[in-house]
């Protein structure tokens, strides 16, 4: 169907648009554990910022007034300052990529590339810069520490101004190794996409022809608004 191949893409875009960006609610500690939000934080910008990686994801969506759930499955590299490339694998292949400046999306299977600024969809610290340059914290949402134990912290980011429909997005990040294991975005339609993080190494190199994208010959080229 159609409309739950594109509501998978879509839904991919609208977390990296709209997760980015945090400003630390200050004083909130982790139950018991003497660490507030801020410090967690600061952790992951010490453990993310301005550094390049890779890693298996697994993808979750569902649109909830369809009864859609749609489950993916693929490889990620993101490179500081704003690259990124997700190549899809399962259930079909396709790819989102953008160099900083412009985003493309691929379906080779429908000979269809979609185009589209990257500015305009991961632009003012927004989008890529969540994982692509960590560095670029600010204050588009409020976090809390919501329900962490003793092996993983969980970030709840509710924003501070109206982010389209998006109610809350939430980050489960290791407490040992750092990482971060999965974003659940949550809108106010109660649509849920949830990617998990798996097998992450860090790169200090990586060749932007990764993040680049020509497209193929014949194809259908559709331009994305802002």
């Amino acid at each position: 169907m159609r409309i739950k191949k594109w509501f998978s893409i879509m839904a991919v875009i609208c977390m990296l648009c709209l997760s980015a960006g945090v400003m630390p609610t200050l004083g909130q500690e982790d139950a018991g554990k003497g660490k507030t939000v801020d410090d967690v934080i600061e952790k992951l910008n010490d453990h993310y910022g301005k550094k390049n990686f890779t890693a298996d994801f697994r993808q979750k969506s569902i649109l909830k007034a369809m009864d859609i759930t749609d489950t993916a499955e693929g490889r990620v590299w993101f490179k500081h300052p704003g690259k990124m490339r997700w190549q899809y694998k399962v259930p079909e292949t396709y790819l989102i990529v953008t160099d900083g400046e412009t985003l493309w999306i691929h379906r080779p299977a429908d000979r269809q590339v979609v185009v589209g600024d990257a500015a305009g969809h991961f632009g003012g610290g927004r989008g890529a810069s969540f994982l692509a340059d960590f560095t670029r914290i600010t204050d588009v949402f409020e976090a809390s520490l919501a329900d962490s134990d003793d092996q993983s912290w969980r970030i709840k980011l509710i924003p501070r101004k109206q982010q389209g429909d998006l109610e809350q997005i939430h980050m489960e990040v290791n407490r040992k190794s750092l990482e971060i294991e999965q974003v659940t975005t949550e809108n106010i339609y109660g649509d849920i996409t949830r990617i998990v993080f798996e097998d992450v190494e860090f790169h200090p190199e990586m060749p932007d022809r990764l993040f680049d994208f020509q497209i193929p010959a014949g194809a259908d080229v559709i331009q994305m608004e802002n």
